[in-house]
């Protein structure tokens, strides 16, 4: 029996893309060879008309599954949970803005197929503007240095993975994860495929600062304790230089007892200085307690509102010329 591949597209407000996507990732499945697929959509509560344009495919292909949440749950819980119900020997993830190439699919398949449980897609350019691909790139390099394990640059999740890595993955139950870190904590052998991300056509991207901070944070606590040992070593440090610099005064103060004044200026900087370091590593520390609290709440990673589709086992890749009607519409 052909192995069956699993396609995950979350989205969020993406109407004019959710079309596109479904039809470029049924062709990139079909050219790939004698396979059965399933292409799930999640979508996090859109405002816009996504849901109805995934109904309307839906209804006219089996292969497309949809679950629709209650609410936004955000851009980490909700494509985790669609991994979570994927059926799939291999597991690939496409977002649904197309920056994501549905082309890739064949040769990340070839690469599967070759004995790779992980194929990961490198962005080694970007459409997107040069300051933001050099801040994520700078944050990648970041990342991999502060980690103890082995860390993938430029790798935004885009990839395909195997029946055993997903269930690795869903061992690690966690309630809010850093999906990017997890596969490289499982640290099954990979084969990079390098490609250029396409600029976004259509739609205006849903990531803001604080979700890219989110993430960014997210990462390293995730994979480092260097932010906390540093912490602790910028103490040490702290108050050996406080004793020197507390040393050097009294010294010159002793030989120039009648002409030298400390003055109130190096107590105000000094003082304004310490608080500052104080606030950014209660800030890091605070940081790993929320990661902590997250975890100890132990929250469903989302509650769905509705799914279509899922009573259906996955079939070969329609053709153009073909609809399937919804059995149950």
């Amino acid at each position: 029996m052909p192995k069956i591949l699993s396609i995950l597209t979350p989205c969020y407000n993406e109407e004019a893309n959710v079309r596109d996507v479904y039809l470029q990732v049924r062709a990139a499945v079909a050219a790939a060879g004698n396979y059965r697929y399933e292409h799930i959509f999640i979508d996090n509560a859109s405002t816009d008309n996504t849901l109805k344009e995934l109904k309307a495919i839906a209804a006219k292909d089996r292969n497309v599954k949809v679950i629709r949440n209650t609410r936004n749950f955000g851009h980490i819980r909700s494509p985790m949970h669609a991994l979570y119900q994927a059926s799939g020997d291999a597991v690939i993830g496409i977002v649904a803005d197309l920056q994501d190439p549905p082309e890739m699919i064949v040769d990340m398949i070839r690469k599967w197929e070759e004995g790779y449980p992980v194929v990961i897609c490198v962005k080694v350019t970007s459409g997107e503007s040069g300051l933001m691909f050099l801040i994520r790139k700078q944050y990648y390099k970041l990342v991999s240095r502060l980690s103890g394990v082995e860390t993938y640059e430029n790798y935004t999740g885009f990839g395909l993975y195997d029946r055993k890595v997903v269930e690795v993955i869903k061992s690690f139950d966690d309630p809010y994860p850093y999906f990017r870190g997890m596969i490289a904590e499982a640290g099954f052998r990979h084969f990079d495929i390098p490609y250029h991300q396409p600029k976004r056509k259509r739609g205006i991207t849903k990531n803001n600062f604080y979700s890219l901070y989110d993430v960014a944070m997210l990462g390293i606590t995730n994979l480092s304790k260097v932010p906390l040992r540093l912490v602790t070593f910028s103490g040490f440090v702290g108050a050996l230089v406080s004793v020197l610099v507390s040393l050097a005064y009294l010294t010159y103060k002793l030989i120039f007892w009648s002409r030298f004044s400390v003055g109130i200026a190096p107590l105000v900087i000094g003082v304004f200085f310490f608080l500052s370091i104080q606030m950014l590593f209660m800030g890091i520390i605070g940081e790993y307690i929320g990661t902590i609290h997250t975890l100890v709440q132990k929250r469903p990673l989302v509650v769905e509102q509705e799914r279509i589709n899922f009573e259906y086992e996955p079939g070969e890749p329609l053709r153009d010329d073909q609809a399937r009607p919804n059995a149950a519409s």
